[in-house]
């Protein structure tokens, strides 16, 4: 099995990402090498844990370890205060202690979801990262975020707990949904618009491979991305500065899917944040004319052609963006591009911009009756 390592900085130290075909089957081994432990507890959601639990366990018991399934329900609505809580009841119910490590399997949910219980359990135990989600992979698994959703908004409670690793598997990929896979198709074209044109130029020239699922251009594609990922959380860990630009497409994005009962697909979501967004930075002169358009013609060619945010009033867009945990002073906080390939920078240099309610009311109309169909 040929393993592409990438590394990621983290301040005071960092940890690996492991990318291989067929990296599952040696999932216990990776696991104690990486986060020596005395038990592990594979937190998965109901469909990962029984589509690749029994697996995953068996894995573990196959190398002598000590592995419990733990699965929670199935849906971004279950990324919550509740199952976090249910999730470490059952991990203190079965005595697990500060000798054990958390197993995270699956997507962006239980990413986040694990990584938080894992984050707080008897102030905080290692966790590794296993995504089974295009989504998951080249984006939630790297940089440490942990967290769960509340009515009030997405990841709003939450901590930063790096993993001690992340395995990714692509071959999991084969028995993603085509909807799935063009929904973590947003997250590559978020990371080529804000930082690699040529990253961009072969996405547009791969695009129908990509939504189709070619592993080739799949396993191609997560490297690239996850390599700049990295990068960027190695300069700024804590989100304090340059990690602000992993953020576009995400203001608006989050407040679509709160006001959708988080129903909608994050990266849906993130593409739709992503045409209003450009829209905006066009209508505020920051962003070049004419990348709203490039960038909803690729999208399209993704699968991430649906004009999720059409039917909303600006009014509730901006209500729900006013709640998202980067606002400052009043004023939400927008990542704008300069062009493709290139994030804009503010007068005071930095990566977003300050926008008020005065600000937003006529620009998010304008933005959101530039949406197709509208």
């Amino acid at each position: 099995m040929s393993v592409r390592t990438l590394e990621v900085g983290t301040g005071g130290g960092g940890y690996p990402i492991r990318i291989a075909p067929g990296l599952l089957a040696d999932v216990g081994t990776l696991c104690r090498s990486q986060a020596p432990a005395h038990r592990y507890a594979v937190i998965a959601d109901s469909q990962v844990a029984r589509l690749y639990g029994p697996g995953v366990v068996t894995g573990f018991d196959d190398a002598g370890i000590d592995a419990t399934l733990i699965p929670f329900p199935a849906g971004e609505w279950n990324k919550s205060r509740d199952q976090w809580a249910a999730v470490s009841d059952r991990m203190l119910r079965e005595g697990f202690g500060r000798d054990s490590a958390v197993v995270a399997l699956g997507g962006g949910v239980t990413g986040d979801l694990a990584g938080f219980v894992a984050a707080t359990y008897m102030r905080g135990i290692p966790v590794i990262q296993i995504p089974t989600t295009l989504l998951a992979m080249l984006d939630s698994s790297v940089g440490g975020k942990t967290g769960v959703d509340t009515e009030a908004g997405k990841n709003l409670i939450g901590a930063f707990h790096h993993p001690s690793a992340v395995l990714i598997d692509p071959a999991v990929l084969e028995t993603l949904p085509r909807h799935q896979r063009c929904a973590g198709l947003a997250e590559a074209v978020k990371t080529a618009a804000i930082l690699d044109l040529e990253l961009w130029d072969w996405m547009v020239a791969g695009a129908s491979a990509l939504s189709n699922g070619d592993s080739e251009a799949s396993s191609e594609l997560i490297e690239r991305v996850v390599r700049h990922k990295a990068a960027v959380v190695g300069d700024d860990p804590l989100e304090r500065d340059r990690r602000e630009i992993l953020n576009f497409g995400h203001t608006v994005g989050h407040a679509l899917e709160a006001l959708e009962g988080y129903k909608l697909l994050h990266g849906e979501a993130v593409a739709a944040g992503m045409r209003v967004e450009s829209r905006l930075g066009e209508l505020l002169g920051v962003t070049e004319r004419g990348t709203s358009e490039r960038l909803a013609v690729l999208l399209e060619a993704c699968g991430l052609g649906g004009d999720w945010e059409a039917d909303r009033e600006p009014t509730e867009i901006r209500d729900a963006m006013s709640k998202d945990k980067k606002a400052r002073l009043d004023r939400i906080r927008c990542v704008f591009l300069s062009r493709i390939g290139e994030v804009a920078t503010d007068a005071d240099g930095r990566h977003s911009f300050g926008l008020g309610d005065e600000d937003l009311g006529q620009l998010l109309a304008t933005a959101l009756r530039s949406a197709p169909g509208v």
